[in-house]
């Protein structure tokens, strides 16, 4: 219904065929472009009097000709900006965009008219000054790719790794940033296939980085990583490149030992509620506690241990877990430390003799 519910027309830019009529029930914006002129003038002057009422005979009205397909403006789904100086600054992105990508411009953080895009499948932030990501980013349950190449980058808030994206996001670039190290909650962006970490300052990879089962490629490159997480040996990679890192010489007779003799009343509890697989939670539990629980480790024996254990590195080849592996050194290497977990002194005891024995 047009009578008494047109609120206000735009009509400043009719000569270049553009035209908008803005109604008060629905409330919405009718946006007219690549109109005739000639045919737009007259659309809105019928608009205005059915508006106030009056009758639209007397206006010479043309038959509605159906529009070509090119006179038809297409939802714009791809945009791509390169420079600090196309950057809109005062337009909205289109909220139909799947693919943005604002590289070199310079941004200290993400704009957050980039995070209303709730569309978008494909994010590239690659090239820019951003420091900390927001909250919020983790509000777009559909993006597939997310590029944060070459920023600075201290951190990935566990927040994300806890948000929508735990089901979409399927690759992730965070090379070339400052990040030391990622939460515990990383490893539940469990629909990972691809992931880059080179050149940062990784001092370890995520402990239950085996949870990651859709991973096939991964890579950390050049980062201070000393040995690779027990968890490794639990994936499943296409290729694996983790040039450059400074890894310790493995020694399994110099062994860290954790132990506490007897069995503290906690460590025999964790122990129990993990090889059981008692349920628990945070409302039955500290949450101090649950979050131990999760990063039991696992002892050779299949056991688990919590806070009393010995800990050693071994050698892995690399192709147990990769068929491509990229060399780990200069040297033409493939192996890299990996660390282990006894839960006791007899299981170390029985692992020491077998490599004793293979090694004599």
């Amino acid at each position: 219904q047009v009578q008494q519910n047109v609120e206000r027309l735009f009509t400043r830019f009719v000569e270049e065929g553009k035209a908008t009529v803005r109604l008060r029930e629905p409330p919405v914006d009718l946006c007219l472009s690549k109109a005739n002129v000639i045919n737009l003038k007259t659309f809105l002057s019928a608009v205005r009097l059915a508006h106030q009422g009056n009758d639209t005979g007397v206006l010479p009205l043309s038959p509605l000709v159906p529009a070509k397909n090119s006179d038809v403006e297409k939802p714009k789904t791809k945009m791509i900006i390169t420079s600090r100086r196309d950057y809109p600054l005062t337009k909205s992105f289109p909220y139909s965009l799947e693919h943005l990508q604002t590289s070199y411009c310079k941004l200290a953080r993400i704009d957050t008219r980039v995070l209303s895009l709730k569309k978008l499948r494909k994010l590239d932030l690659s090239h820019n000054h951003i420091k900390q990501l927001p909250a919020t980013l983790g509000d777009l349950v559909c993006l597939q790719e997310l590029d944060l190449h070459d920023n600075h980058l201290e951190a990935f808030s566990g927040a994300l790794c806890s948000s929508g994206l735990q089901k979409s996001l399927q690759f992730l670039d965070l090379s070339q940033n400052q990040i030391q190290a990622l939460p515990i909650e990383f490893c539940q962006l469990r629909g990972l296939v691809q992931l880059r970490l080179d050149d940062n300052a990784l001092l370890r990879l995520p402990c239950r980085i085996g949870q990651l089962s859709h991973l096939r490629f991964l890579s950390a490159a050049r980062n201070k990583l000393p040995f690779l997480p027990s968890d490794f040996r639990k994936l499943s990679l296409e290729n694996l490149d983790l040039f450059g890192n400074p890894f310790e010489q493995p020694n399994p007779l110099v062994p860290n030992i954790q132990l506490k003799i007897p069995l503290t009343l906690l460590e025999c509890a964790a122990r129990a509620t993990v090889n059981h697989r008692i349920p628990y939670g945070c409302h039955l539990l500290p949450s101090h506690l649950c979050k131990d629980l999760e990063v039991a480790k696992t002892c050779r024996c299949g056991s688990a241990c919590l806070s009393s254990f010995i800990q050693i590195t071994v050698t892995m080849n690399l192709h147990h877990v990769a068929h491509t592996v990229v060399l780990v050194d200069n040297m033409g290497g493939t192996e890299a430390p990996i660390l282990c977990y006894f839960c006791s002194l007899d299981c170390y005891s029985q692992f020491l003799d077998r490599h004793l024995q293979s090694n004599g």
